[in-house]
């Protein structure tokens, strides 16, 4: 069953479960609706890969605006971001340990002879197809410019 398809069926199991499934269900008829803006932008349909940038994007945009909030002291939308966050993460692969990451970033320094800062960019191109929707972007990033600030 491919993504799209346990998406529909989730919100239909949504819809039967009336209060108790409301947030789930507003959750994933808006992440539905960004996987059908795509499509309609890429004018063909998506593919389960395609699929999980697009959830891995609404996470991030997700845990973006938890940062804010909690800047601007709003811990009851704080709280309603961490709900959408759980329910998009039920549908991402299992994200990584941050130990795992840092074991693929050794690696990724090793594999591509990177000594310095500098050379960031080639860490990354080996790294991020690697860990692309199992580990979050700035998680990576911080380890790799630790990795090569030693």
């Amino acid at each position: 069953m491919s993504i799209k398809d346990r998406l529909t069926e989730d919100m239909k199991q949504a819809m039967k479960d009336k209060e108790a499934g409301k947030a789930r269900l507003s959750v994933i008829r808006m992440v539905r609706g960004s996987i059908k803006n795509v499509e309609i932008d890429h004018k063909k349909e998506l593919s389960d890969e395609e699929v999980l940038e697009v959830l891995a994007k609404e996470v991030k945009m997700r845990r973006d605006a938890m940062e804010e909030f909690q800047k601007g002291n709003r811990p009851d939308l704080v709280e309603s971001l961490k709900q959408e966050v759980a329910v998009l993460l039920a549908y991402l692969p299992e994200q990584l340990s941050e130990e795992e990451v840092g074991k693929l970033v050794a690696e990724a320094v090793k594999a591509s002879g990177a000594v310095g800062p500098k050379e960031m960019g080639k860490v990354m191109a080996i790294l991020m197809p690697k860990v692309k929707g199992r580990a979050d972007g700035k998680l990576v990033n911080m380890l790799v410019k630790e990795h090569l600030n030693q």
